[in-house]
């Protein structure tokens, strides 16, 4: 069960806008292990930011909540991953959410498209999954709780590597680099069957 807002917390829309997006999730398909755990997740998203008037940015040390996107090209046969700098494995794009975000679908879209370099990605606005990921963005670690979204590349789109990454490549939708998790492995099943 959700609880309700603090009254005392100030107004943001970012925020708002990021419980009226887990509130509305709901996981396609028919597996019932997954959508399982995707409401216990849903659950435990909500609960952080209700818990945490700060639980979208980078400087909530107990977790926040991150938007990231896979982006898929036209014809939806190929994922663009990118090797990450820091944590050096193939992932999708995205990460922190940032001031002008003013919802979640805008933070991912942004943070795709700073990191592939392609101007007018396609954005699904619903997201399809929801995944908790231990990182070291704090000295002791913290949690990232990401709400992924897919994106569409333009035909004949060319991406470009940003500074955050070691490499940025397109693979193959099955046949996905051996460096990555399975966490990026079950978002790309989920988009490709979208």
């Amino acid at each position: 069960m959700t609880l309700p807002a603090d009254p005392a917390l100030p107004a943001d829309p970012l925020h708002a806008d990021a419980i009226k997006v887990l509130e509305a999730y709901r996981p396609s398909g028919t597996d019932a292990g997954f959508a399982a755990a995707q409401a216990r997740l849903r659950e435990e998203f909500l609960g952080h930011l209700n818990a945490h008037a700060d639980g979208l940015w980078k400087a909530c040390a107990p977790g926040h909540i991150t938007a990231s996107a896979l982006v898929l090209d036209s014809t939806g046969t190929q994922v663009l991953l990118t090797l990450h700098r820091k944590i050096k494995m193939w992932l999708q794009l995205g990460g922190h959410c940032e001031p002008g975000d003013a919802t979640l679908a805008e933070a991912a879209l942004r943070e795709a498209t700073e990191e592939s370099g392609i101007e007018d990605l396609e954005l699904r606005l619903d997201p399809i999954q929801l995944d908790r990921h231990k990182v070291f963005c704090h000295p002791e670690g913290t949690w990232h709780l990401d709400v992924q979204y897919v994106a569409y590349a333009p035909q004949n789109a060319r991406a470009e590597i940003s500074d955050e990454s070691d490499d940025l490549r397109w693979f193959p939708a099955n046949a996905l680099p051996d460096l990555t998790d399975d966490a990026v492995r079950r978002l790309v099943a989920r988009a490709t069957t979208l």
